[in-house]
Parts: C-alpha cells; sequence; structure tokens
C-alpha cells in the first residue's frame, strides 16, 4: 500500500454559523487524485479553504508527511497550487507578469525558465503580453491554469477547474493534470462536471 503523503482526519467546519461538513477523513498518496461532489452549499469550497489554510476548521487535523500543516503555515502554502473560483489576477498586467508575479509572491525569485512552457500548455503564448483585463473568460482562467502548472507544488487545490473552458482548453487541463498525477503529484478538485481523469471520489452532503 502506497505512503499517504497527505491526511485529512475529523475535519468539521462551519460558515456562517452553519456546520457544512464533520467527522470528514481521508487520505492521498502521490499520484492520486480526489474529486470533491456535491450539491452547492455542501462543503466542496469550504474543504478546499480549510486545506488551504484560507479558513479554520472547527476541529480536526491536516497532515503533510505527518507533520500538522497549521504548525508551518508558509512552508504549506510554498506545497500547493491554488486555483479559485475568482481568478485573483491583476487585470493591469500581462499574463506573462501574473504568472512570474505569482511565483515571486511564493518566495521564488525567477521563474522565467519555466514560463514557456506553462504558456505552451494553455495555447497562452500568443497571448502572453496582453493585458488580462482585455482577455476573455475563458483566457482567464487559462491563464489561472497556467498558473498552477507553473508553481510546480505537490498539490492542487482545484474549485471548478473547467469553468469557462471550451473543448480543446478543457483537454490541456486534463493534459496537463495527468501529467502532473504521472509524476507523483496530488490534486483535490471540486467539481460538477466529469473531469475525465481517474480517481476517487468524495461525496459531501449538505448538512441541516
Amino acid at each position: 500500500m502506497a505512503t499517504s503523503l497527505l491526511e485529512v482526519a475529523d475535519l468539521a467546519c462551519r460558515r456562517g454559523g452553519r456546520k457544512v461538513f464533520e467527522r470528514l477523513s481521508f487520505s492521498l498518496a502521490a499520484g492520486e487524485m480526489l474529486t470533491l461532489m456535491g450539491r452547492n452549499g455542501s462543503g466542496k469550497t469550504t474543504l478546499l479553504r480549510a486545506l488551504a489554510l484560507l479558513v479554520r476548521p472547527e476541529v480536526g487535523m491536516i497532515h503533510w508527511q505527518g507533520v500538522d500543516v497549521r504548525a508551518e503555515p508558509e512552508a504549506w502554502r510554498g506545497r500547493i497550487a491554488w486555483l479559485g473560483h475568482l481568478e485573483g489576477l491583476k487585470g493591469d498586467l500581462s499574463v506573462a507578469e501574473n504568472l512570474l508575479s505569482a511565483e515571486r509572491l511564493r518566495g521564488v525569485p525567477s521563474a522565467e525558465d519555466r514560463l514557456d512552457s506553462a504558456l505552451v500548455a494553455f495555447d497562452l503564448s500568443s497571448l502572453a503580453a496582453r493585458a488580462v483585463r482585455t482577455l476573455s473568460a475563458g483566457q482567464r482562467r487559462r491563464t489561472a491554469l497556467a498558473r498552477v502548472v507553473l508553481a510546480q507544488a505537490p498539490l492542487w487545490l482545484l474549485d471548478e477547474p473547467l469553468n469557462a473552458l471550451d473543448v480543446p482548453a478543457q483537454a490541456a487541463f486534463r493534459a496537463a493534470l495527468e501529467k502532473h498525477l504521472a509524476a507523483g503529484g496530488l490534486a483535490i478538485a471540486a467539481t460538477h462536471a466529469n473531469l475525465g481523469v481517474a480517481g476517487r471520489m468524495l461525496e459531501l452532503s449538505r448538512q441541516t
């Protein structure tokens, strides 16, 4: 049996005073994908935000290689690549500038040598110098996904990654995800759609 890298045990979260989920446990080993399914309000986004340390769980633990991630928050943030509902891009910066500035914020001073491959992965080379505010919704989503690839983080946390993507862009995303998993990476994705990538599934039920 493969050794687990990520272990989540007895996690519970509240949102707006309402318990979203409780006693949630799972583990992931290298190369594994977990798809979060469930109706709106079931806690998919909340779980991803808890894993990214953007919200604080009520109880429970999140361990990476046996160490509580909350004990070393900066080190943990360096191990994850986050894609939320909103792309989190700066409109006045170009596509390339957005990707490189994101890496600098992660503590990577120079990522130019990896930039081209991230742009190519999502057919963004011709848009690299364009200001993000001039892009379509699909082009912005592709830029955000290129930022995930550029990070080379072991764990991807993805919230509805197929949003606004056309068929070719969806295929590009699947190819990038499969490459990440084949290299030993992990991914957790909240989605209402079939991502077309093999993995485990976790169904979240809305609390009453």
